[in-house]
């Protein structure tokens, strides 16, 4: 054999032997398959609720305005402050008012003045007709006269009891109790009374109960409205339990009743007007306020998952799932509300799948990876 063959055969017994442990080495520099820990969507029977905007509106509002003419004399509230029915508010100037009682007053001493005298001319008449002395046309004429003398006094007394509510009107009162604005007019000014072009002196709306006003689309009244009942009263019957959230809020504290839904769905919008009633006995709910309401729709079997392992894509929102192979596979989903801490899977999502619930940080967990299933649990979190 030659020496150049011999080399040959030794090299490739050197190769053949070292091939196997570069290979084992390149095996071992691979990065293993990340960790995720898995766990099967929670099922759960749920409550749905209906949710809808709206904003808190007065269950009693008015304008205070002045039902005489006259100059303010004085303004007998603090801007703002709570006010009872009756309270008084503004006085205007009596002076005149008062001069005008008194001479009805006058007039009504008048009339009955001239009543007594017209009474005892009938009486005369009547005792000398009885022997001649005066003719039955002269009684009929003081009869006549009695009559309008009586006319004269009643006229005078209403004229008298019309001074008397004048002069009362003088002191402008609280017509409901509740939450008073700031005065529009200061002492000292003329302001119009009357029924018509009077001036505004404030505003008071009430404060307990308090409203909350929000529209129904046509599609959630005719869902409502094709329940089985009793649940296809809960978008017309007065009671319906609602509740209510505030903007800086994450729970539903406040609790109403539904009591009024109107009668025709607006053309423009295609919906409907509801209104809740709430008894605010805190006075903390104002009118004018935004908030949420959700109104009891039914149940109904859930999935629900948290809300961290909730992503978005171009699509939509993808739940990471992982596949059998122990790939990482995206779901598309339609989310739901939030129900004690979980959110709510409406669909794409079945009991069967491995939801990627930690670990779904690691910027390796991406769609088509293989990965290391661990198990991991979904546990409920009650929020108040």
């Amino acid at each position: 054999m030659s020496r150049s063959r011999s080399i040959g055969l030794v090299l490739a017994v050197v190769f053949a032997s070292a091939a196997p442990a570069a290979f084992d080495a390149a095996a071992q520099g691979a990065p293993p398959a990340p960790p995720v820990q898995v766990a099967n969507p929670l099922a759960k029977r749920i409550t749905d609720w209906d949710e809808f905007t709206g904003r808190f509106e007065a269950s009693e509002q008015v304008d205070v305005r002045a039902r005489v003419s006259g100059f303010i004399d004085s303004v007998h509230f603090r801007d703002g402050s709570l006010v009872q029915k009756g309270d008084l508010l503004f006085t205007i100037d009596q002076r005149p008012y008062k001069l005008a009682v008194d001479a009805a007053r006058a007039e009504v001493a008048r009339a009955r003045a001239q009543v007594d005298l017209a009474q005892n001319e009938v009486e005369r008449a009547e005792g000398l007709t009885q022997n001649r002395t005066i003719t039955a046309r002269d009684v009929d004429q003081r009869r006549a006269n009695l009559n309008s003398a009586i006319g004269s006094q009643q006229g005078a007394e209403a004229n008298l009891k019309t001074a008397e509510l004048n002069l009362e009107w003088t002191e402008v009162r609280a017509p409901l109790a509740g939450r008073v604005s700031n005065r529009r007019v200061d002492p000292g000014n003329l302001i119009a009374g009357g029924q018509s072009g009077a001036s505004l002196l404030t505003t008071i709306v009430a404060v307990a109960p308090v409203y909350f006003a929000f529209d129904i689309s046509e599609a959630d009244f005719l869902r409502y409205a094709r329940m089985s009942q009793p649940r296809a009263d809960a978008a017309r019957n007065a009671g319906t339990v609602v509740e209510v959230r505030l903007a800086d809020e994450t729970g539903w504290g406040r609790r109403g009743k539904v009591d009024f839904l109107d009668n025709a769905l607006n053309a423009r919008s295609a919906t409907i007007r509801g209104r809740a009633v709430f008894a605010n006995e805190d006075q903390f709910l104002t009118p004018g306020v935004f908030g949420r309401l959700r109104l009891l729709a039914g149940e109904s079997d859930a999935l629900l998952v948290p809300d961290t392992v909730i992503a978005s894509d171009q699509a939509g929102r993808i739940v990471l799932t992982v596949s059998p192979e122990n790939k990482v596979v995206p779901k598309p989903v339609v989310l739901g509300p939030l129900n004690e801490g979980l959110r709510v899977i409406r669909s794409g999502l079945s009991r069967e799948d491995r939801v990627i619930v930690g670990g779904n940080a690691n910027p390796m967990i991406r769609p088509g990876v293989q990965v290391t299933p661990q198990p991991g649990q979904i546990k409920l979190a009650t929020t108040n």
